[in-house]
């Protein structure tokens, strides 16, 4: 058992890091998104029932932020404290392995669920969700840590972890074929990765040389994208340690790929940690490893001389593979398939990897149970069956609800899922226990990358001036920067904004408003405001079309001294005043007036609202990516240094 309770501590510590990340990455820009003085202040977002009971908690909208009131604190100052015990408990699961227990993973899933739910468009991530997801199968995998319990009977960390690993095929194996049935044309020319480290939210400097990588490269580099995502996540249910060890060390390189060239905050550290989940018990700690017979020696080789003997064939011939040495080395490749063979496929395959998963299941539970009953005695022997007993069903039930959002894949297997499990999930559906995934479905920014640029300005006729922000693309000279694991929400937004029209996006126009007010809140979320003495009179958003600089002075983007050429398309946000009667209609609309004259009734300061809005005055708005480098170091250098003197 030595191995797997390794496997799972690593684990457990992995997801504590990300979420002392989440936490401290979202309470930096607080009051700028959510505050009074907000760009969407979250007390829009919540419901106007008053709570009278605790249980009351669980009906409607499941948020902690419900009980502020009877703690006499607002739903900003809430919001403070949530992310503020979230820190000091996952920093101190991060530090020491004894805080790693059930009740420490199921508070910080409620305080993120909590703040999932007022967090509106800002908090709508597939990451926030799927670490909402894990968040909860994290309780699952963490133990009681009781001390009259002996903490060597965890039979059933093999039940749980494998749920993990369900998530973990879920998202990649989504991810790979989200791309194919979307129909989108550079997912089928292949040529995707050569719009994607330029098109991509905010790119690091190295996206700007994967860019200038050769075509055919780039196109292999899609090949190499659509087996890592699709066929070899079915690896992870070999019964062969070294395919799934493969399928790990598969996934791990394309994580690091996607790191060094796009700044994803947390997701792909998340990703990383879920692959622990297909981690050898003696990997993490080598121990003596029981030499296999030479039977299942002879059928494990078998095994993977077929399995990947048939990987290899299906990949030269599904891509039509070549390769050319004149008159220069490149290998060709496309894809021979058509879309109606492909949904065919799918519509065979999808239930082929739910009944994979239900055997998958079963023989972990199976074993599990069987553990208890050959290697446990007496009384003990009792306790780890009824552990596994209470885990399996457990299981049993996540692995049901997890299959209503996997069938959008294919919506005819829908038929394998009984009509219970569909009502279960329309009651817990509030709690996001499990979601549908699929990242990079369509490629944005075919022709150029689209940016929005606000200026202001105190005349119409002139003297227009440009915000920067922290992190996406302003300044054609400056470098790409570095910004994960923080996630700068408002730069995020900002480029999905760029993709659409400021009617469609409220908070834009909310930005606006307050940038002609001159809330200091929502310009420490800006690097540079050019009217720091007094807002400018007037303010509007042009929509330009990035594109990285060339390489040689033949290509036709090319430049010396810069990183970005830019051309102007279109106005995105007209010219406003903050008195346009329009624009005071509109808020009125939308809520953000109201919040403004509310704020001259807040309640009476409490201690603890004292003690929390003190701490909001010492730390502020800092820049986001050093506040989270240095309390997440400070984390795990702690973790180091007790590990190492332990």
């Amino acid at each position: 058992m030595t191995g797997i309770r390794e496997t799972r501590d690593f684990f457990l510590c992995c997801i504590s890091v990300i979420y002392l990340i989440a936490f401290s990455s979202l309470y930096v820009q607080i009051p700028g998104l959510y505050g009074d003085n907000g760009i969407l202040p979250a007390k829009l977002a919540m419901e106007d029932k008053e709570i009278s009971s605790w249980e009351e908690i669980l009906e409607g909208q499941p948020t902690l932020l419900r009980l502020m009131p009877k703690l006499g604190l607002s739903t900003e100052t809430g919001m403070d404290l949530i992310c503020l015990l979230g820190i000091l408990i996952s920093f101190c699961c991060v530090v020491f392995s004894t805080a790693r227990d059930m009740v420490s993973f199921t508070l910080l899933w409620m305080m993120y669920l909590s703040l999932y739910q007022v967090g509106q468009t800002f908090l709508w991530f597939q990451w926030d969700i799927l670490l909402l997801e894990t968040g909860f199968l994290t309780i699952l995998v963490a133990p009681l840590n009781l001390q009259f319990l002996s903490s060597r009977h965890h039979h059933h960390d093999r039940i749980t972890l494998w749920l993990v690993r369900w998530l973990l095929f879920r998202l990649m194996f989504a991810s790979g074929v989200v791309k194919l049935t979307s129909g989108c044309p550079t997912w089928w020319g292949l040529t995707a990765l050569t719009v994607h480290f330029e098109s991509q939210c905010i790119p690091t400097a190295l996206a700007w040389f994967w860019h200038h990588l050769p075509q055919w490269f780039l196109k292999l580099s899609c090949v190499a994208t659509y087996v890592i995502e699709i066929p070899i996540p079915l690896m992870f249910f070999s019964p062969v340690k070294s395919m799934r060890m493969f399928a790990f060390y598969s996934q791990i390189a394309l994580q690091m790929l996607i790191i060094v060239t796009g700044n994803y905050n947390f997701f792909n550290l998340l990703t990383i940690a879920l692959c622990i989940s297909l981690v050898e018990d003696d990997f993490i700690k080598r121990h003596k490893v029981k030499k296999l017979p030479r039977i299942q020696s002879y059928f494990n080789w078998i095994f993977s001389l077929v399995v990947y003997g048939s990987l290899i064939y299906q990949i030269v011939m599904q891509f039509s593979l070549r390769i050319l040495f004149s008159p220069s080395f490149e290998i060709k490749s496309k894809i021979a398939f058509s879309k109606e063979q492909f949904s065919g496929w799918l519509e065979n395959l999808v239930p082929v990897t739910i009944i994979l998963g239900a055997v998958s299941l079963g023989y972990h539970i199976v074993s599990s149970l069987f553990r208890c009953l050959v290697k446990e005695k007496g009384i003990w022997k009792l306790w780890s069956l009824a552990q596994c007993a209470v885990m399996a069903i457990v299981a049993v039930a996540m692995f049901s609800l997890s299959l209503i959002p996997y069938t959008v894949l294919d919506q005819g297997s829908t038929k394998f899922i009984p009509n219970p499990v569909f009502r279960m999930n329309e009651k817990l559906d509030s709690f996001q226990l499990t979601s549908s995934y699929g990242l990079f479905r369509v490629m944005t920014g075919v022709g150029g990358r689209p940016e929005v640029i606000i200026e202001g300005s105190n005349s119409v006729e002139s003297g227009w001036k440009e915000y920067e922000f922290y992190y996406k693309p302003g300044n054609i000279s400056r470098v790409p920067p570095i910004v994960a694991p923080h996630q700068p929400r408002l730069d995020w937004q900002m480029w999905f904004a760029a993709l659409g029209s400021y009617q469609h996006n409220t908070w834009f126009v909310h930005l606006i408003y307050r940038l002609l007010t001159g809330q200091r809140e929502v310009l420490d979320l800006i690097q540079h405001n050019p009217f720091p003495d007094k807002p400018p009179k007037f303010i509007r958003a042009k929509l330009y079309h990035y594109h990285f600089t060339g390489q040689t002075k033949k290509d036709k983007w090319y430049s010396k001294k810069n990183w970005w050429v830019r051309e102007e398309k279109s106005e995105y946000f007209p010219a406003l005043e903050k008195d346009n009667t329009s624009l005071k209609d509109y808020l009125k609309r939308t809520g953000l007036v109201m919040v403004d004259k509310q704020k001259s009734t807040k309640q009476g300061v409490t201690w603890l609202g004292f003690c929390v809005d003190y701490i909001r005055q010492l730390i502020g708005q800092p820049e986001g990516f050093s506040f989270v480098i240095t309390i997440t170091g400070t984390a795990v250098l702690a973790n180091v240094f007790s590990f190492i003197f332990k």
